[in-house]
């Protein structure tokens, strides 16, 4: 598999530049009016992720428990304790903000579309990285903001953990059953349609990006971080994957997984989600003006995790065929 570069990569880089020449309207109190935008477009997503998603197709993967066991503890216990440790480390080292982002990270769950599409490139075993995509998400809505509550004050959020949780089960989860109650009228639709909810979809992020930054760029954060901010988060960002990439691959080792149940774990415990972390980020975070530091995590491990992941799916799609053909020749 051949890694090209995604124009929502791009999109990502012209969205902080328009937040960094023009913050004005993006941030609080400007003309675009973010504090209903934001809001608003957290549950389009998640609405059009609700029509999109067919629980039909989790069914056949549903029994493997001991593997679905390793992605979730992979996902909210080894990666949060990974990131708990990063936010001591740094202490004195790091911006705050910064190290709030690091922790929350570590604390999303995992990709979707991602996670299943390399985990068919490398003929893996695709059914079981459905479940385990989609149930990651439906438990990051209570997991990553009780992570957080570990180590976040509430001059960085919202609230209490209690009314964080119930914003985020308003605005995401809320959205995403109304848009698996519209299955039956939408969902030939969204089949159809699949391209262009994807583009809305990530349409919506980047706008969620823009405003993000802009409160940042107003207030003169990135005066005082930028470079070095940007520099540490790549670095930890690297040390990150291939700690949790090496650790799964030892639990999977442990638990004399087969290949195809290997390449599953290996996909789905090691990455995390821009498309969720963006929208928690902004319930969980709205009012801290740095929400563009805390931000900056997840905004660059993603494409990370995308360009080694899509190397690791070409090597391992050539390895799943030797063993297709030595399975046939036997």
């Amino acid at each position: 598999m051949r890694w090209k570069m995604d124009w929502f990569l791009i999109g990502m880089l012209v969205a902080v530049l328009l937040a960094c020449l023009f913050p004005e309207p993006g941030a609080h109190g400007g003309w675009m009016h973010p504090e209903i935008i934001t809001k608003g477009g957290v549950a389009l997503i998640f609405f059009l992720h609700g029509v999109a998603l067919s629980f039909a197709a989790l069914r056949s993967g549903m029994l493997q428990w001991r593997l679905h066991l390793v992605v979730q503890l992979c996902c909210f216990l080894l990666f949060p304790l990974i990131g708990l440790l990063l936010y001591w480390c740094t202490n004195g080292w790091l911006p705050t903000e910064l190290r709030i982002g690091m922790l929350f990270l570590c604390a999303l769950p995992s990709t979707v579309s991602s996670s299943i599409a390399l985990t068919a490139a490398a003929h893996g075993n695709v059914p079981a990285a459905v479940f385990n995509a989609t149930l990651s998400s439906l438990l990051g809505v209570v997991l990553t903001p009780l992570w957080m509550s570990v180590v976040v004050s509430s001059r960085h959020s919202e609230g209490a953990i209690g009314q964080v949780i119930l914003n985020l089960i308003i605005w995401l989860v809320l959205p995403l059953v109304v848009g698996q109650i519209s299955r039956p009228w939408l969902g030939t639709w969204a089949r159809r349609n699949k391209p262009f909810i994807n583009r809305v979809d990530r349409l919506t992020i980047l706008l969620l990006v823009y405003t993000s930054f802009c409160d940042s760029v107003v207030l003169g954060v990135w005066t005082k971080h930028g470079v070095t901010a940007v520099l540490a988060t790549t670095a930890v960002s690297f040390l990150l994957f291939y700690v949790v990439l090496y650790s799964v691959g030892a639990i999977c080792d442990l638990q004399h997984f087969t290949w195809t149940d290997r390449i599953a774990v290996v996909f789905c415990g090691s990455k995390k989600s821009m498309a969720t972390g963006v929208p928690m980020a902004q319930i969980m975070f709205g009012l801290d003006p740095a929400l563009g530091l805390i931000l900056l995590p997840i905004m660059v491990y993603h494409p990370l995790q995308l360009v080694l992941c899509g190397v690791l799916a070409g090597r391992w799609a050539k390895r799943s065929d030797v063993l297709a053909a030595a399975t046939v020749t036997q």
